[in-house]
């Protein structure tokens, strides 16, 4: 189950409101979106959260019509999610037409049969599952920087695990408006 908020910043602080991805294919995509999202101009900044049950979590960082950056906690088990392997993909550069012939073969839950199976071989690795296969790394993948200037330094960001979007809410003082959509 996928939770996913966007968060725009105003001239009176923070504004959230849940977003549905249904109509998210790439990262382009959501870029959009979340310009959409941004009040007072094109130039605002909006965050999204995405969240795989406490699995793995995601923030896209959109200023105004730069292009996206990106953190993902988890690359390995994000990647075995359609909304995480739009995400690790882009990072990785991988292919469009690779990411939709591996979203063929996910489940409805987003999540590849044998997947508690594979994540528990890949710790028996020892490089973690590693990406020299082209594969996501196991850990953090993308800007670890991403917040810093907003009050999450990257060595907090990557110490992050469990509700890790309300502890950046909370530093970003944004805790109450991004709880009233949770």
């Amino acid at each position: 189950m996928y939770f996913a908020a966007l968060l725009a910043r105003t001239e009176d602080g923070w504004e959230a409101s849940d977003t549905e991805l249904d109509d998210v294919e790439t990262l382009s995509d959501l870029a959009d979106l979340a310009r959409e999202a941004a009040a007072d101009g094109a130039d605002d900044t909006v965050l999204v959260f995405i969240e795989q049950e406490d699995a793995w979590f995601g923030v896209v960082r959109v200023d105004g019509e730069e292009d996206p950056r990106v953190f993902v906690s988890n690359a390995a088990v994000a990647a075995r999610s359609s909304y995480g392997a739009m995400l690790t993909d882009e990072l990785l550069g991988h292919d469009q037409d690779d990411e939709e012939d591996e979203l063929d073969t996910l489940d409805l839950d987003g999540t590849e049969d044998g997947y508690e199976d594979e994540a528990a071989g890949a710790a028996d690795e020892p490089d973690g599952g590693g990406a020299s296969d082209g594969a996501a790394p196991a850990g953090p993948l993308g800007e670890s920087a991403i917040l810093a200037d907003l009050g999450v330094s990257e060595r907090r960001l990557l110490a992050l695990d469990g509700d890790a979007l309300v502890t950046i809410a909370d530093a970003l003082g944004a805790a109450e408006v991004l709880e009233a959509v949770r």
